[in-house]
């Protein structure tokens, strides 16, 4: 396997857009791995410190993500190396969105990413700039659609993305208007989980516990979805800081956790300081990990420590979770492979992707019982291609990858 994922990885991207911002210190890269199928797709990220080869990587896993998720196109990315919590931020976005208004509207799709909302942030700005929807451009590149039909998978989008959530079985607030988007990646991941139980042990979610690193979007949904199954939470951590409790929280309190949230960070009186956290964490007694927190987050050390602690299964809620160099299976993926479950992150958080897909197909129904559950057929579909070829739990990741660039060849 190793040589011809070494070829994905080091065969050069077929477009690099590369912007630096007039007015700040702002850098941005559009990265497409490939054109296949006429079109790419990617959200747009920002975070200071980002770098081209970061971008270049999530490219290239957008790439083997939409062999799972659909439609049958190429990876891209879109990442701005920009602090996100700099006032003038709308200013930047602003900017780039004008000069890759052109790419938007012909053959590259774009959405949310980490620090990047879908609804609040890119919507609106390329509204402004004529876009349709950040889609578009797939529907054109890939499906070169009559007007007729661009304007029905464009009015499916529109509509589908940013769709209140009505089903209680979704939300934990119909109140406080939660939507699609909101909640559907980490409902995704959850589902991974109990698929994995399903398949590979035959065992249902009652009474398994699990960690959450970050509580942003995905790994609040995440957590409130399992919770909701019947597991335990045991520890979340978050750059403000962590609750742990060994007797684990329950789907009650997760849920007022994930409702009492601010600015999409952990708050709580009771929280652990990040410093202490950072190692007590770790050593938290579960079943589950989820990593939600960014890219490259969870060292080989971390990884040491929740292996002595009992994690049997890893479901990345992040993109390339782990903080090795290479792109898809590096040293510390390839221990944790060898020795648990590791859900890859083309499967695990492929729900956005999904429901992109999904909402593109001809006339489909477009409730929130529709959306979600075509999320978790796929992400089930996957695993079982997993388990038919290969019925151990472990180098799930390895086993996926191979299946992925089969498909890609």
């Amino acid at each position: 396997m190793s040589d011809f994922l070494r070829k994905f990885e080091e065969k050069p991207t077929e477009i690099t857009f590369e912007w630096n911002d007039s007015k700040t210190d702002a850098q941005g890269w559009l990265v497409i791995n490939s054109l296949r199928g006429g079109a790419a797709g990617g959200g747009l990220r920002m975070r200071k410190g980002l770098t081209k080869n970061e971008v270049v990587s999530l490219a290239k896993t957008m790439e083997i993500k939409f062999s799972v998720s659909g439609p049958a196109i190429g990876g891209a990315k879109s990442g701005i190396n920009f602090d996100p919590a700099d006032p003038r931020k709308r200013e930047v976005l602003e900017r780039w969105f004008k000069v890759v208004a052109p790419i938007l509207k012909s053959y590259y799709g774009t959405g949310g990413d980490m620090n990047v909302d879908e609804i609040d942030d890119v919507i609106p700005v390329t509204e402004e700039y004529g876009i349709w929807h950040p889609q578009e451009g797939i529907v054109t590149g890939h499906y070169h659609p009559t007007e007729r039909d661009k304007i029905n998978k464009i009015g499916q989008l529109r509509v589908g993305v940013s769709k209140l959530i009505e089903d209680e079985d979704y939300t934990p607030s119909k109140k406080e208007g939660y939507r699609i988007a909101d909640m559907i990646t980490g409902y995704g991941v959850a589902e991974s989980v109990r698929h994995y139980y399903q398949l590979f042990k035959d065992e249902f979610l009652d009474n398994k516990t699990a960690i959450i690193q970050g509580f942003g979007n995905v790994g609040a949904s995440a957590a409130y979805f399992l919770a909701q199954r019947g597991v335990k939470i045991t520890g979340i951590i978050d750059i403000t800081g962590a609750l742990i409790n060994e007797k684990g929280f329950d789907f009650d309190t997760i849920k007022k956790l994930f409702l009492t949230r601010k600015n999409n960070k952990l708050d709580h009186p009771d929280l652990i300081s990040f410093e202490q956290a950072n190692i007590e964490f770790w050593k938290t007694k579960a079943d589950i990990f989820i990593p939600a927190a960014g890219s490259r987050f969870v060292t080989e050390h971390h990884l040491n420590e929740m292996m002595k602690s009992g994690i049997e299964l890893i479901s990345a809620g992040a993109n390339v979770p782990f903080n090795d160099t290479e792109i898809f299976y590096g040293k510390i993926l390839n221990k944790a492979d060898e020795n648990i479950a590791v859900i890859p992150d083309f499967i695990a958080n492929c729900g956005m992707a999904r429901v992109f897909a999904y909402l593109m197909h001809k006339h489909v129904t477009i409730s929130d019982e529709a959306i979600f559950k075509d999320v978790s057929k796929t992400i089930y579909k996957a695993l079982d291609k997993i388990y038919q070829r290969d019925k151990q739990n472990k180098l799930i990741t390895r086993t996926a990858l191979e299946i992925a660039i089969e498909e890609l060849s």
